[in-house]
C-alpha cells in the first residue's frame, strides 16, 4: 500500500502532491497548548532530527534506528562531486543532493565526514553521459526545499523540485523506500556505488533484470583523509559495505559506467574514485542505473539490506527485517515505537515544547551510537580483516567510538540508561584491540582504526563503564590489556605517521613519558605534549579506580600516582599573574613563547582551556592555582569578560568554548570549589543561549552524541564527576520531575517541583528523603537507584553545598 501522497502524486505529479503533503502537514500541527499537552508517554513526538543540522552540528536528518547499521540520508551538494555541504553529508543551508546514501555518522567534524555510502538518486530525466563525468553535480543532482521535507525517527521524506520524491524508512540493518516519480516522465535510480563521502578504493555493481534486483559492494575507509594535520596517512580502506536491493516492479531500462563511459544495456561494472578530493578525483568512479516507465505507474518501492561481512549477509538481513510487503508506514511505524521506547527511558514531565524537544532530541541524538557492525547471524568484519563472530554472552558488535569527544559525557549516559549495551560495546572495544595487536585504537570507524585526536580514551571509558555497573563483558582481560598498553612501549609510539592529527601511537613515546613524567613536546611524537599529559593523566586516574574496584591495588597505586602527573606540566610562573598549563621539552624547559590563548601543545584547545581540564584532582587544581576561592575567582573568568557579561558562545581563546571537548567539564567545577550556586547559574545560561530548537540548535560538533549527552546530564541536574567513577555532581534540573528508568528496579527520580525560567538555583536536596548538603551523590545513586527531591530557588544560596569536608574531590 502507497502512503497516500505518493497515491496522490501518481495523478498530478509529485510538485503538486508535495504542495499537498506541505499542506496535510501544516494542518496537522498542532496549537502551542495542545502541543504542550502531548502525553509524556510518547516522547518520540518531540525530535527535531534536523537540530544540529546547521552551525556546524554535522547531524544528519535521514532515517535510522537506534544504535542502526543503516542511516539512510541525504548527501548534499554544492557543486562539487567529491564533497558535501557539510561533514556527514547534509547541512541545512545546501539545498542540492546527489543521492541518499545508506550509512552516516552522527556528528563526526573532518569535513566531509565519515561513510555516506552508496548514494542512491531518484533522477527525472534520460541517462545520457556517465554522472560520475557530472564533476559539478550540475545534470544528476537535484534541489529541493525545506517545505517538501520531514524529518522523524525512523524516517525520511523528501520531494525534489525535479518531481522526484522518495519516503525512506529502516529497521536496524535494512530499509524500505517508495521513490515517485512525473508520470509519463523518463524515471531512474542511479546507485552511485563508488561515491562514498571520501570516496573509495574499488566498488561494484550488478543488475539482476530477471529477478528486479541491484547489488554490489564498496571498499573504502579514510575518515580523516583530508585533515592538512597528518590526514593523509589516513587515506585507505578499512570496510566494504555491501548492499542488496529488490524492486517491486521490472526494470525498463538498465545500464552502467565507469569514470566518464557510459555502457547503456550493461549490467555490471567496477571501480573507485580514489581518497584525493577536487580536481585530483573528480570525474572517477563507477555505478549503475534502472529505469522505470512511468506512463501508467510512477511510483517504485525498493527494499534493501546492507552488510559489512558480505552480500549474503545483506541479503539474509534484509529477508530478516523487511518482509516483501511490508510498506514503508509498517515499518516506519515499527521504527518510530523503537525509538520511543528507548527514548522514554528517560520521561520529563511539565517543561515548555520548546524544552522538551531540545532535551528529546539531544537523548535522541545522544543514543544512535554506538552502532551495529554485526549481521542478524552474529558475524562481523574485524579488525584485523577477517571475519569473526560474536564473544560468548556477547549479543552485537557495535563500533563507531571517538573516544576523545564520548569519554567526557556520552559513554557516562550510554551507561547510565542502556549498561547492557555499553556492556556489548565495551566487549566490541576489547575484540577490535584483540584483533589490531592488543592496541585500542583512541577513534574507531566500522571496523577501521582511524588513531585520530589524542589521548587514550578507551581507558577512560571502560573504566567509567565498570565504574557505573556494566559487568556483561570481559572486565578482567579488558583492564589487563588497557594497563600493558599504557605501562608496556609500542614502536607505534616513536612514529610520526598521521601526526599530528591522526598519530597512529596510542600511548606515544611511552618510555619517555614514564621516565619524565610528561609527555615532552619535542619528542612527543603526539599532537601536543601539554595536551597527551593531561589526557594519559585523565586515563591513568580512571584506571586507578577501576583497579581498586577490581581488588588490584598495587595496580591502583601505580596509577593514581600517574594521574598526578598534569602537575608536571602545570607552570606556576606561565605568566607574571597566573599558573597554566604549558608544553615542556625533553629537557624541563617550558616551550616559549608562551600565551593562554595559544594552541602550542594543544589539541583543538588553548592553554586556557586544557588548564581546567583535571577533573580527577579539583583540590589539587586548585591548590596549584593559590586555594579554592582564588581558583573560583579565576573560573568566574573563564566565562565572563572583564565587565561581567556572560563569554559561554565561544570564540574567545581565551574563555570557555562549547564548541569542543576539552571545557566542557568547566562549568560544573565551581562544585569542588564550595561555589555550587556559580554552576547552577552557569549551566542554565548555556542550557538556555547555547542550545535550542531549530537546525542551529547544537553548539559545534555533535561528536557522536557528546555536547547532545552535555545537554542532557544538565537538563536533568546531574554531570558525570570524573572519568572511571560512578559519583555525579548535582545541579540545578530544568524540569519539575524525571524519571530515569534503569534495569532492576535501579532507576533515579528527580523531583524539583520549582522548576522553571525563574528558579534556577538549589535551596536545598533530599536523597531517598534525607537532608544532603554535598553537590554530589556517589556511585549508589547510578548503580542503586534513588530519589532526588530539590527545593530550588529563584537567587543564589550561598550556603548550600559549601563545606570544605563534603565537597567532591
Amino acid at each position: 500500500m502507497r502512503p497516500p501522497w505518493l497515491r496522490t502524486a501518481r495523478r498530478l505529479g509529485i510538485r503538486s502532491a508535495a504542495l499537498l503533503v506541505t499542506s496535510a502537514l501544516a494542518l496537522a500541527v498542532p496549537s502551542p497548548a495542545v502541543a504542550a499537552a502531548r502525553p509524556a508517554d510518547r516522547p518520540v513526538s518531540y525530535v527535531d532530527p534536523l537540530i544540529g543540522s546547521a552551525n556546524g552540528g554535522n547531524t544528519y536528518p535521514g532515517a535510522t534506528l537506534p544504535y542502526g547499521m543503516i542511516a539512510w540520508s541525504p548527501t548534499s551538494t554544492t557543486g562539487d562531486q567529491t564533497s558535501t555541504g557539510a561533514a556527514n553529508g547534509y547541512q541545512y543551508d545546501a539545498t542540492r543532493i546527489r543521492g541518499l546514501s545508506l550509512t552516516h555518522v552522527n556528528g563526526a567534524g573532518c569535513n566531509p565526514g565519515a561513510a555516506g555510502d552508496v548514494p542512491i538518486m531518484p533522477f527525472v530525466g534520460d541517462v545520457t553521459s556517465s554522472p560520475s563525468a557530472d564533476t559539478k553535480d550540475a545534470v544528476y543532482a537535484a534541489d529541493f526545499a525545506h517545505a517538501d521535507e520531514k524529518a522523524v525517527p525512523g524516517r525520511y521524506t523528501l520531494g525534489l523540485k525535479s518531481g522526484a520524491g522518495a519516503d525512506l524508512a529502516v529497521g536496524k540493518r535494512a530499509g524500505v523506500a517508495d521513490f515517485s516519480f512525473p508520470a509519463g516522465r523518463p524515471a531512474n535510480l542511479l546507485f552511485r556505488v563508488s561515491n562514498s563521502l571520501n570516496g573509495s578504493e574499488d566498488a561494484h555493481v550488478d543488475i539482476d533484470t530477471a529477478h528486479r534486483k541491484v547489488t554490489g559492494w564498496v571498499l573504502t575507509g579514510a575518515f580523516c583523509g583530508r585533515r592538512a594535520n597528518g590526514g593523509t596517512n589516513n587515506r585507505k580502506s578499512y570496510y566494504k559495505l555491501y548492499f542488496s536491493a529488490s524492486f517491486d516492479r521490472a526494470f525498463s531500462s538498465v545500464g552502467t559506467w565507469k569514470d566518464n563511459t557510459l555502457s547503456a544495456g550493461s549490467t555490471s561494472a567496477s571501480g573507485g574514485e580514489g581518497y584525493a578530493t577536487g580536481a585530483d578525483r573528480a570525474g572517477r568512479g563507477s555505478g549503475g542505473y534502472v529505469g522505470f516507465d512511468t506512463r501508467s505507474d510512477n511510483d517504485v518501492r525498493m527494499r534493501i539490506g546492507i552488510s559489512y561481512v558480505s552480500l549474503d549477509g545483506a541479503e539474509a538481513n534484509l529477508r530478516g527485517e523487511i518482509p516483501p510487503r511490508a510498506s514503508v508506514d509498517d515499518v516506519a511505524r515499527a521504527g518510530a515505537d523503537a525509538w520511543n521506547r528507548e527514548l522514554s527511558t528517560v520521561r520529563v514531565a511539565g517543561g515548555s515544547t520548546a524544552r522538551r524537544t531540545t532535551f528529546y532530541t539531544a537523548l535522541y541524538h545522544s543514543l544512535m551510537q554506538p552502532n551495529l557492525i554485526s549481521d542478524a547471524d552474529g558475524r562481523y568484519y574485524g579488525m584485523d580483516a577477517e571475519v569473526h563472530r560474536l564473544a560468548r554472552g556477547q549479543r552485537a558488535q557495535y563500533s563507531n567510538f571517538s573516544g576523545w569527544d564520548q569519554y567526557r559525557a556520552q559513554i557516562q549516559l550510554l551507561a547510565l540508561l542502556k549498561p547492557r549495551i555499553a556492556g556489548d560495546f565495551a566487549q566490541s572495544l576489547f575484540n577490535f584491540a584483540g584483533q589490531n595487536g592488543g592496541v585500542w585504537d583512541r577513534w574507531v570507524h566500522v571496523s577501521g582504526a582511524t588513531h585520530v585526536m589524542t589521548g587514550d580514551p578507551s581507558a577512560a571509558t571502560l573504566a567509567t563503564f565498570y565504574a557505573m555497573g556494566v559487568r556483561n563483558f570481559d572486565y578482567e582481560g579488558a583492564f589487563e590489556s588497557l594497563a600493558r598498553q599504557a605501562t608496556v612501549p609500542h614502536a607505534d609510539g616513536l612514529s610520526d605517521a598521521g601526526c599530528p592529527g591522526q598519530c597512529v601511537g596510542q600511548r606515544p613515546n611511552l618510555a619517555q613519558y614514564l621516565g619524565s613524567h610528561y609527555a615532552a613536546q619535542d619528542v612527543c611524537h603526539c599532537w601536543g605534549g601539554a595536551a597527551e599529559t593531561l589526557e594519559d593523566a585523565v586515563a591513568d586516574s580512571a584506571l586507578a579506580k577501576w583497579a581498586k574496584l577490581l581488588g588490584r591495588d598495587e595496580e591502583a597505586a601505580a596509577f593514581a600516582e600517574r594521574g598526578g602527573y598534569w602537575r608536571n606540566v602545570f607552570n606556576r610562573d606561565a605568566t607574571a599573574d597566573a599558573g597554566y598549563v604549558q608544553a615542556r621539552n625533553l629537557d624541563g624547559s617550558w616551550v616559549t613563547p608562551f600565551s593562554p590563548g595559544s594552541d602550542r601543545g594543544f589539541a583543538q584547545g588553548t592553554s586556557a582551556t586544557y588548564t581546567w581540564m583535571v577533573p580527577q584532582d579539583v583540590q589539587g587544581l586548585a591548590a596549584a592555582m593559590g586555594g579554592r576561592e582564588p581558583a573560583a575567582e579565576r573560573l568566574d573568568g573563564f566565562f565572563h569578560t572583564a565587565d561581567g557579561a556572560w563569554s559561554v558562545r565561544g570564540g574567545d581563546p581565551l574563555r570557555y568554548d562549547p564548541t569542543n571537548e576539552p571545557g566542557i567539564h568547566a562549568p560544573w567545577l565551581y562544585n569542588a570549589l564550595g561555589q555550587p550556586w556559580k554552576t547552577q547559574a552557569t549551566v542554565r545560561q548555556i542550557l538556555d543561549t547555547v542550545y535550542g530548537t531549530g537546525p542551529a540548535g547544537l553548539p559545534g560538533n555533535d561528536d557522536l552524541g557528546t555536547m547532545s549527552a552535555w545537554y542532557v546530564f544538565s537538563a536533568l541536574g546531574l554531570y558525570p564527576q570524573t572519568p572511571g567513577s560512578g559519583a555525579m555532581l548535582l545541579g540545578a534540573p530544568l524540569f519539575p520531575e524525571a524519571v530515569v528508568d534503569r534495569p532492576g528496579g535501579t532507576g533515579i527520580t528527580v523531583e524539583a517541583p520549582d522548576a522553571d525560567a525563574a528558579h534556577p538555583y538549589v535551596g536545598a536536596v533530599r536523597l531517598d528523603g534525607r537532608t544532603t548538603n554535598r553537590s554530589w551523590a556517589g556511585a549508589g545513586l547510578v548503580k542503586r537507584g534513588g530519589t532526588l527531591t530539590y527545593r530550588l530557588a529563584e537567587r543564589p544560596d550561598t550556603s548550600w553545598g559549601t563545606d570544605p569536608a563534603g565537597l567532591p574531590r
